[in-house]
């Protein structure tokens, strides 16, 4: 019998996009979070790029680093 997994994949935030987390997009928005405070967007190696861009452009990335599932 095979066991069922402990908690369900992560997954990247992309649109669509079902493909295992391996990176997190460290974010916040300063008109409305303090500045310590840390959103999370989940990207594959794929998407990594393009959500990085499209939170950069804003000012919102902080930092990116590996996702530890």
């Amino acid at each position: 019998m095979t066991e069922a997994p402990d908690h369900e994949p992560d997954y990247c935030s992309a649109k669509g996009c079902r493909a295992d987390a391996t990176w997190e997009l460290l974010w916040n928005n300063p008109r409305i979070h303090k500045p310590e405070r840390r959103k999370v967007w989940l990207a594959c190696d794929e998407h990594r790029e393009s959500l990085a861009t499209f939170l950069g452009a804003r000012g919102f990335l902080k930092d990116t680093v590996p996702h530890d599932d």
